[in-house]
C-alpha cells in the first residue's frame, strides 16, 4: 500500500490518517465498546442487588448434605454425611421432617425425593455436588447420595 505522502492531496486527505483504521470503522468499535461496558455496568449492578434481596449461602459445612425445613435456608437443619449413611441407599429425614431447602456440600450428586421411601413415582431430582438450593421445586422427604 502507498504511504500518504506518495498520495495526490485529494486522495490523501480522504484516506490517510494517523489511525490506522478507516473513520467508519474507528466509531463503529467505539460505539460497541461503549454499549458493551454499559451493558456490562448494568448487568452488575442488577446483579449486585439482585444477590442482595436473594439467600445467602448457607452455613453447611465440606463433605455434608445440609437440609432445612423452611425456604432459604432457615428453620430446623438436618445434616447428613458419609460417616452416618451409607452410599447408594435411601435415607428418609428424621420422623416428619421435610425439607425446602438444601445444600449439597459433598463432591458427589445426591437424588432429592419427594416419597420418604425414594420412589420414583413422586417428584425426584438429582443435584450435582456442591450445590445449593434455596428453594426446592417440591417438598423433599428422602435423599439418597450417590457414588458418582
Amino acid at each position: 500500500m502507498p504511504s500518504c505522502a506518495s498520495l495526490p492531496a485529494v486522495v490523501s486527505s480522504r484516506r490517510c490518517s494517523s489511525r490506522p483504521w478507516p473513520r467508519v470503522l474507528r466509531s463503529s468499535v467505539g460505539r460497541l465498546v461503549t454499549v458493551g461496558i454499559l451493558a456490562m455496568a448494568t448487568t452488575l449492578s442488577g446483579a449486585g442487588s439482585a444477590s442482595a434481596a436473594s439467600a445467602e449461602l448457607p452455613d453447611c459445612e465440606a463433605g455434608v448434605f445440609c437440609s432445612w425445613t423452611d425456604v432459604e435456608y432457615r428453620g430446623a437443619v438436618y445434616e447428613a454425611d458419609l460417616r452416618t449413611i451409607a452410599l447408594e441407599e435411601c435415607i428418609p429425614l428424621p420422623e416428619g421432617r421435610q425439607a425446602r431447602s438444601f445444600a449439597n456440600s459433598l463432591d458427589r450428586p445426591v437424588t432429592a425425593y419427594q416419597d420418604a421411601d425414594c420412589s420414583s413415582e413422586a417428584d425426584f431430582t438429582t443435584y450435582p455436588g456442591r450445590t445449593h438450593t434455596p428453594h426446592t421445586p417440591f417438598l423433599v422427604r428422602a435423599i439418597q447420595i450417590w457414588s458418582h
